[in-house]
């Protein structure tokens, strides 16, 4: 039986993504990038999970995500109670997970026309 993907052209999807770099449909990203099925966030100010703070959990939240993917490099990192705490509080999950992981599961969702975003804290 021959499989034949099909992608909403309107939408953004991961093609790659590791502990270094991510690449968004052919664009490649090596700053921390949020991202949703529409809109890339460049530049993001975080590069590691100790370095989220209120203000960049606000900029999160604007883009009204029913679940948040944390890709943290090369391995899962877990934030603090505290950031978990502000997600869980407005009902919004967070999970947690390495970059690859976190591209696959954004590509999942976003195919499934679940609202998610995705943060991919990269090093550069």
């Amino acid at each position: 039986m021959l499989l034949t993907e099909h992608r909403n052209e309107q939408q953004l999807f991961v093609r790659r993504a590791d502990a270094l770099s991510v690449s968004v449909i052919d664009r490649e990203f090596t700053t921390s990038l949020l991202l949703s099925a529409n809109t890339a966030i460049a530049d993001f100010p975080a590069h590691t999970v100790a370095e989220l703070d209120d203000a960049m959990i606000e900029k999160i939240l604007a883009l009204k995500p029913e679940v948040v993917l944390l890709g943290t490099g090369a391995r899962a990192i877990f934030p603090s109670q505290a950031v978990l705490g502000a997600f869980l509080k407005r009902g919004i999950g967070l999970e947690t997970m390495d970059n690859a992981a976190a591209a696959r599961t954004f590509n999942v969702l976003v195919g499934e026309m679940r609202n998610a975003v995705a943060l991919f804290l990269l090093p550069g």
